[in-house]
C-alpha cells in the first residue's frame, strides 16, 4: 500500500487539491497529513471517515482496485451547480480517478499512452486545471463512468456496463506445451478474468497431453500444493509436501519420492488444473 496514493484517492473522493484542505475535510490538524506521508503510514480513521462522508469505497480507497469497488449513489448536482462542482475537482483529484481507470502508477504511463508531456500532467497539478478531454478520453477507453471521473461521484463503473467491463474481458496469458521435460511456446491463451487470481503478473497456461495447468511463477518459495518443478533440468508437475529437515514428498501419476528442497527448482505454483476425460 502506498500511502501517497491512499492520501490521493481520499482527496479525490473529497475533491479537493491541497493538504490544508484535506486536513479540514478530515477534521484534523493541517500538519496531520505531511506527517502520515513522512511516516510512510496512514491514519486508518481517516479512510473510514472518507468512506463514510464520501461514499467512497474502502477496498478501492486502500488498494486503488476496482473490485467489487463502486461508490453508493448520491444525487449529483444539474446545471451550473454541476459545472462548478466539475471545474472545482480538477488537478491532482481528477489525475487520481484517471490513472486508477487506466491501472497506472505513474504519471509518465498516461503520457506515453495519450502522447501527452509530463509537463503539461504537470501543470494540471500546479494549475488544478480540469482536463476535459482527457477525461472524455479516459471514458471512452476504459468504461469507467464519466460522472464518477468527472465528480468523484456515483458508481466508477455504469450498472449496466460493470459486468462487461469487469468480468467478461478476457486476459491473454503466455501459452506453453509440455513435452518431454521441457516448455515450448504456443502463442497465447485466453482465461475469464473471475478465474484469474488478483494479480496477473506472472501467469502462464501450461498444456499437457491430458490436462492443463495455470501457473504462478512468481511463487518460488516451496510449499505444500501442486507446483512446476524442474528436477536436472526436466520439468514436471508434482504434488508437494513439505517434510522437516528440509525435505520434501514428491508424487504424481509416475512416482512418489522424498528429496532435499535444495535438489530440486521451482518454476511455478499451479493455480488450478483443467482435466481432459474423453
Amino acid at each position: 500500500m502506498s500511502v501517497q496514493d491512499v492520501i490521493e484517492r481520499i482527496a479525490a473522493s473529497y475533491s479537493v487539491s491541497s493538504q490544508k484542505a484535506l486536513a479540514e475535510a478530515l477534521d484534523v490538524p493541517a500538519n496531520n497529513i505531511s506527517s502520515w506521508i513522512q511516516r510512510d503510514s496512514v491514519s486508518y480513521k481517516a479512510v473510514v471517515k472518507c468512506a463514510l462522508d464520501t461514499g467512497a469505497d474502502l477496498h478501492w480507497l486502500v488498494t486503488g482496485e476496482f473490485a467489487n469497488a463502486k461508490l453508493t449513489d448520491k444525487p449529483v448536482p444539474k446545471g451550473k451547480a454541476l459545472y462548478d462542482e466539475i471545474l472545482s475537482t480538477g488537478g491532482r483529484p481528477v489525475l487520481r480517478r484517471i490513472l486508477d481507470a487506466y491501472g497506472f502508477e505513474m504519471q509518465k504511463e498516461l503520457g506515453d499512452l495519450l502522447d501527452i508531456s509530463s509537463g503539461t500532467i504537470s501543470t494540471w497539478v500546479r494549475r488544478e486545471f480540469f482536463p476535459g478531454d482527457v477525461v472524455v478520453t479516459c471514458a471512452l477507453d476504459t468504461g469507467v463512468s464519466l460522472g464518477w471521473l468527472a465528480t468523484g461521484k456515483g458508481e466508477m463503473y455504469p450498472a449496466a456496463a460493470a459486468g462487461a467491463a469487469q468480468n467478461d474481458a478476457a486476459l491473454s496469458i503466455p501459452k506453453f506445451r509440455h513435452e518431454s521435460g521441457e516448455l515450448k511456446e504456443a502463442g497465447v491463451w485466453s482465461l475469464d478474468r473471475s478465474l484469474a487470481p488478483s494479480s496477473t503478473d506472472g501467469l502462464n497456461f501450461i498444456e499437457g497431453l491430458n490436462a492443463g495447468w495455470l501457473v504462478d511463477t512468481r511463487a518460488q518459495k516451496i510449499g505444500n500444493g501442486r507446483w512446476f518443478i524442474s528436477i536436472d533440468d526436466t520439468l514436471d508437475v508434482f504434488d508437494v509436501v513439505r517434510l522437516p529437515g528440509g525435505k520434501v514428498r514428491l508424487s504424481n501419476s509416475a512416482v512418489d519420492f522424498e528429496c532435499a528442497v535444495a535438489e530440486i527448482v521451482p518454476y511455478g505454483v499451479v493455480v488450478f488444473t483443467l482435466e481432459k476425460h474423453v
